[in-house]
Parts: structure tokens; sequence; C-alpha cells
């Protein structure tokens, strides 16, 4: 400023304090450079003081240098350091909006770079705007982190212009739905089922793959990806991915469109039958492990089931993880196809011999055995032999003499017992044994000779029934004292005369050999009550009896295997207890 010859001080105060109130505050002035002091830019901009600039205003690198010229943003003067406060940062920023506002309209595309993600999406540079791109905008599909596109160079639509809080709000969104329009409208006219056509993995799910064929998703189904077992689509492919599938099937109307991987290759099916014939042996992988059985892969795309009855011919398998694991090398025999179905029946036990073919030639009939009782039933016990091959002790076949309606009452389960081998049946997996086939049957001569209609003899009471009492004559053998034998009155029960336990004289009535039975009338009970034996020692001596067995004489007349067969079937020995076949045959008294 030139100071003219006889102005005063005072008269120069008041024409720069006129120069100052020209430039309102909130205004954009031009400012020249007149010096750099470290960080510092001080410029003069026609103001009453200069202004000073932050280095850190200017572009990095920049030469900045005495003269030069700026447009500043003239905030006014800070009352406390006295002096102007000058951005040229918001100059930029006001001058760059005016330019985009003057330049776009709402709806027009913009391109910009995405520079940082801040809360709600991303934060785009629009030629020195920052713009904000909502996350829900930023592309089609929901975007797990946007953070991986701050950097890119991004495209969209302005979807709002807010002149008052200079903010402008745009969309990527918009822009890919509109051309995705385009390229959807275009591919389903030209594809077609059958073709090959390249696509791009857009998203992965549990059930299969969506990919991107143009501005239209098709879905690969995990069961078409390919003609072997996976567990995942993930072990395929991976977002991104450039790939080549078969259309399998195009609904035009509904937009949607089945793809096929595996369908690129030949099925391993179509010549099944030739490679795995019904009967043949062939090597797997087990790759699953079910409930029923395990699924073992006889190659890519082929896997076959064997049954949890199809594991061994002898072990009782209850979970297919008692034979096999995952990853186990097997050896199968081919039991059935189902060519249509893709169905493979296999067996294991197959690959060896059934170990019942040769069990006539281990356990003839005749053969004494010893053996653990694995299981018990209502109607006998279950001897084990060997492991997985049981034998038939019958109730029946546990004495010849003494009356036992259920094998609990002489054995229980893991006694080790001496049988006899009545029967043997491969074909149908049955053995029958017998345990009182160890010793001679005394009805056949030894009982007929010592018991004789007429003879009165001593007995204990053993078991107290509504139609009579069984006596104790002996070890193992037994009479039936009907109720209407033990009064010459009426009576309603047996425990009005005698009681369990109780020692009593009887007269024999009737010995039948054929159905092993000894009739009996009450004679009295007149003994002392130290001759009373408890029914619990009754039945001790009565188990000893039968677990003493060491002898081996004759050996009885075999039964059937329809014998057995009934009584395993638990039908008419298992359902009649010795109670009720005394009373149907107990005999009239003789009056």
């Amino acid at each position: 400023m030139q100071i003219l010859a006889g102005q005063t001080s005072i008269d120069l105060d008041r024409m720069v304090d006129a120069s100052v109130k020209d430039i309102e505050p909130g205004t954009i002035v031009q400012a020249k450079v007149i010096g750099v002091r470290n960080d510092e830019v001080i410029v003069d901009f026609g103001g009453k003081s200069e202004g000073i600039l932050s280095r850190h205003e200017f572009a990095e690198g920049e030469l900045i240098e005495a003269g030069k010229i700026y447009e500043v943003f003239y905030e006014g003067i800070d009352e406390y350091t006295d002096t102007a406060s000058v951005s040229k940062g918001r100059a930029d920023k006001t001058r760059a909006w005016e330019r985009v506002v003057g330049k776009y309209q709402e709806g027009d595309k913009v391109r910009g770079l995405a520079i940082r993600k801040i809360k709600g999406g991303l934060l785009v540079d629009v030629e020195g705007v920052h713009v904000f791109l909502p996350a829900s905008q930023v592309n089609i599909r929901r975007t797990q982190d946007i953070s991986e596109y701050v950097g890119q160079d991004l495209e969209g639509e302005i979807i709002k212009i807010d002149p008052e809080r200079q903010n402008i709000v745009i969309s990527r969104r918009k822009l890919l739905e509109r051309e995705r329009a385009i390229k959807k409208e275009r591919t389903l006219e030209e594809i077609h089922e059958g073709e090959l056509r390249m696509g791009v993995v857009k998203n992965i799910a549990d059930f299969g793959v969506f990919i991107d064929l143009g501005g239209i998703d098709g879905l690969l189904h995990i069961t078409d990806m390919s003609w072997s077992r996976i567990a995942h689509p993930s072990e395929m492919v991976q977002v991104d991915q450039e790939i080549e599938v078969v259309i399998l099937k195009i609904d035009r109307d509904r937009e949607r469109i089945a793809l096929g991987l595996k369908q690129k290759h030949k099925s391993p099916w179509e010549d099944i039958d030739a490679k795995y014939p019904v009967g043949s042996r062939a090597k797997g992988k087990v790759v699953n492990i079910v409930s029923y059985g395990a699924f073992v892969k006889l190659e890519d795309g082929v896997e076959g089931l064997v049954h949890i009855s199809e594991m061994s011919w002898t072990r009782r398998v209850t979970d297919p993880k008692e034979v096999v694991n995952i990853s186990d090398e097997v050896e199968v025999v081919v039991l059935d196809i189902d060519k249509e179905k893709q169905e493979i029946s296999l067996g294991m036990k197959q690959v060896e011999e059934d170990p019942w073919q040769s069990v006539e030639e281990r356990y003839p009939v005749g053969t004494i055995i010893e053996g653990r009782v694995r299981n018990l039933a209502s109607y006998g016990a279950f001897v084990e032999l060997e492991e997985g091959i049981d034998g038939l002790l019958h109730v029946s076949d546990l004495s010849w003499t003494k009356k036992i309606s259920d094998p609990k009452e002489v054995l229980k389960k893991g006694d080790l017992v001496r049988c006899a081998v009545l029967s043997v049946d491969p074909e149908k997996k049955r053995i029958a044994l017998g345990l009182k086939q160890l010793t001679p049957d005394p009805w056949v001569e030894d009982i007929p000779d010592r018991y004789h209609v007429g003879d009165v003899v001593d007995g204990h009471v053993t078991k107290i029934t509504n139609f009579g009492v069984f006596v104790r004559l002996e070890e193992d053998l037994e009479g039936l004292l009907h109720i209407s034998e033990l009064s010459d009155r009426k009576i309603q029960s047996p425990e009005e005369v005698v009681k369990l336990g109780q020692k009593i004289e009887v007269r024999v009535i009737r010995v039948d050999p054929e159905d092993r039975k000894i009739g009996l009338s009450f004679v009295h009970a007149d003994f002392d009550e130290s001759e009373n034996i408890s029914i619990e020692e009754l039945e001790k001596q009565a188990k000893r009896s039968l677990m003493e067995l060491d002898t081996t004489p004759g050996i009885e007349k075999p039964r059937s295997a329809e014998e057995v067969e009934a009584g395993e079937k638990a039908g008419e020995k298992a359902g009649e207890t010795a109670e009720e076949k005394a009373e149907e045959k107990a005999p009239e008294s003789e009056g």
C-alpha cells in the first residue's frame, strides 16, 4: 500500500479499516504467498493483517514460494490473536462442491475413489467432493466387509444432493442392478439346456453354489457337483472363481436355472454291472457310518451299503463302529445292484466262510459241550458254544422230573453249564441242547419200579396252586396232590389244609411214565414242626442237584428242529406253565 505525502497515520488507519470491511467473513478471496516459516505459509489477501495457512493444506511435495496466488476462505479476525483466520482447504472444498453440483444432478452417474470406511458405509472422493456410499448400496449382494473396496475406483448413481449440508449420497447397487437387468434379458434369450457355459461363483451355501452366468444366477446343487461324495461345496469351488458348467434345466417364467458340474463327465453307473457283477469281490474305503450300516466307496461316485446284518456271521453287531471305522480299507462282496436307484448292496461276512456250514462237523449230535449262559428267556436258556454260536437249552430239557416253568428257577446269566447236543440245523442256524440228557431217564425203569399205586410215602410241600399242591418225594421228583384229594370236605384253597414247606404223608394213586406224572392222595400231616423244611432250602437243593450233574450215560433221542423252533417262538412250551399242565391232567379223586 502506497503512502501519499501529507497523509497522517490516523488517515492511514482509516483507509486500512475501510479495505478490511470490504472482505466479508465466509468469503473466498485471492491470497498471495509472502513467506514460508517452518510449517506455516504466510499469505496477504488484502486484509488488515496477513493470514497464516498450514503447510498440510497444500498437496504433498508441492513447491510453495513467494508470489504464488491461492484461493483461501476468509473466516474473520481471531479476537485473541488479532490475526486473520483463513483456510485453503475449505476454499478448495467449496469450489469443488460448486463444480460438482453445477455439473451433476440426482440420477446422474459419477465415478470416484473410495478413500476410507466410515460408519454405515464408504467415503468416496468425486472430483474433490467426499460423497457417502451406504454399505447397503455397495453391491447387489450384501458385502460382509466393505473395507475391501477401499482404494478402488467406484462408479455410482447420485440418489440425493443436500445443498444446505453440502452432502451427496450415491448408490453403486442401482447401477449394477440396471446393468444386470440388461445382461439377464440377453442371457435368457441366448441360453439353452445342455450347453456348456462359463460363469463366476458368487455365493456358496451348504446346499450348493450360486453362479453368475451373465446378469442371472444359476444354482449348482451339491448333488450335481461331483459323482463322489462331498461334505461341502467349498471343497470344490471358491467365491469369484470362473467355472464351466452344464445347463441342466431352465425355468424362464420363474427365471431359475439348474446347473451341473458332474454331468461334464461320464457317469460311473453306466457300466456298473460289468465292473461289479453280483457275487464278485471288491475293495473299498469306508466313507460314512450310520446306525444301520456303513457306506463303502468302491470308486469315485460309486458307494455301496454294507448293512449291519451283513458284517459278521457270528458277532452280534449292534453298532457298525464295533466292526469298522471311517477310512478303513475293507474287502466286500457285491450282493445286489439297483442301477436305476444307483444303489449297491455289499457284504463283508461273505468274504469269509459261514461257520454255520461246518457246525455239524464241530458239534455232532451227542456231543457233550460246556458253555456259559448268555441269555435267558421264558422258554429256555441260550448257551454260548463259541463266539456267535449259541445253542438253545429248552426249559423242558432241564430236568427229567422237576416241574420247571422258568429257567430262571435254576439258572442265571453267566452260569457255566454242561449240555448234550440234541439236534443241529445249519440252515436255520439253530442248535438244540439238553441238560437232563446227561443222566438216564428215571421214568423209563427207575421210578415205575420204586413207586406203585397204594404206596404211602413222605414228602414236602414245594408249591401251592389253586388246583392243588406239588409234593417233593425225593431229589428232583415231585407228585401232584390235587385239591380234591386233600380233604373229605370241600375246601376253597389247599392252604386250609397244608402250608408251604410242610412235611406230609401221601398215598400214590397213579404212576404215569408216559406223561411223567405221579398222582397223590393226602393221608395226614401229623409231623413235628422240626421236620418241616423252608421253600428256600427246597429250591436250593433242587438247583444244586441240577448243577452237580457230572455223569454222561446214554443220551435221550434228540428232539427235532421243528420242536426246537416251536420252543423258541415261546408257543406251546413257553406259553404254558407247569401248574397249568398239571391242572389240565390232574387225576380225579378215587374217593
